[in-house]
């Protein structure tokens, strides 16, 4: 993901800040719409066991100040009737998507980079799953909402923290992807490595040349 950006944090948080009169838990909506603009997130997809809360709204907020897009996906229609009604004019910002979260996550928004999943959800950890062997190389902010009592995730690579924030939130960044390119340059072969360190989520760059054709004879 991008670096993080206090100024978009801040704005972020205060919009939804307004709009706590709607929200049953105002903390949780500013606390999940403050990490995604922070974090400059542009494709924010929120997986719902249900109608969909005031925290869609908190990513509307945030996706203003990166120039993102939220989408909104749903079991049924009855919860997308639901959703928009509770919603009103905020629905407006949002792009709502009946289907399977899982399955969607690992094909038409495989380039999420911020992801909120509902607990309720019977296979929420296998949607962090689907995120998680996703497409996007810059990684993904993944988090639990409504999250007590329902165990900690098992991410490769990742450590998940459980705040007690609301009914409880899972946290987890997924680390970017090593990329390797290939070159070839001035005869030589060249080959560039991006690692990430799992501690730190610093990322170290190698580049390793080699003689092109070079051939090693008994």
């Amino acid at each position: 993901m991008a670096s993080w950006s206090a100024e978009n944090a801040t704005k972020a948080y205060l919009s939804t800040l307004k709009m706590g009169h709607r929200a049953k838990e105002p903390d949780v909506a500013e606390f999940i719409s403050a990490l995604a603009a922070g974090n400059n997130a542009k494709l924010m997809v929120v997986a719902c066991a249900n109608v969909t809360s005031s925290t869609a709204l908190a990513l509307a907020a945030a996706a203003h100040q990166t120039g993102g897009r939220v989408v909104c996906i749903l079991p049924g229609l009855e919860e997308l009737q639901s959703s928009t009604e509770f919603l009103g004019l905020g629905s407006c910002h949002i792009d709502f998507v009946i289907g399977e979260a899982q399955a969607l996550l690992l094909k038409e928004y495989k380039e999420s980079d911020f992801v909120l999943i509902d607990c309720h959800l019977e296979n929420h950890e296998e949607i962090l799953r689907a995120v998680e062997a996703g497409g996007n190389p810059n990684g993904a902010l993944v988090i639990g909402y409504n999250a007590f009592g329902k165990g900690s995730w098992r991410v490769n690579g990742s450590k998940t923290q459980l705040l007690p924030i609301g009914e409880g939130l899972l946290v987890t960044r997924i680390g970017a992807k090593a990329r390797v390119n290939n070159g070839d340059c001035g005869g030589k072969r060249s080959r560039w490595v991006v690692k990430v360190d799992k501690c730190t989520g610093e990322e170290h760059v190698f580049r390793v040349r080699f003689p092109h054709g070079k051939r090693i004879e008994a």
